[in-house]
């Protein structure tokens, strides 16, 4: 896992883990959710791997468009 930067230091997400077609998110309260393209579709992770790869809008990014994960870890 690698630590989200925050910029702002106003988010929920802690660390993430990109990978080909996935990314995992850690949340500041432990809480890991692997989303997929075929969970939430390619664009959707590949804008949050960018959001995350820039330390800033991942969380909002989640809140606004609930992309769907394939599962909760």
């Amino acid at each position: 896992m690698q630590n989200y930067r925050d910029y702002d230091n106003d988010s929920n997400v802690k660390a993430y883990e990109p990978g080909d077609d996935y990314i995992v998110v850690e949340f500041k309260d432990g809480s890991r959710y692997t989303y997929t393209y075929s969970s939430a579709g390619s664009h959707n992770i590949e804008e949050m791997k960018g959001l995350a790869s820039r330390g800033d809008g991942l969380n909002s990014f989640i809140s606004r468009y609930r992309p769907s994960y394939s599962r909760k870890n």
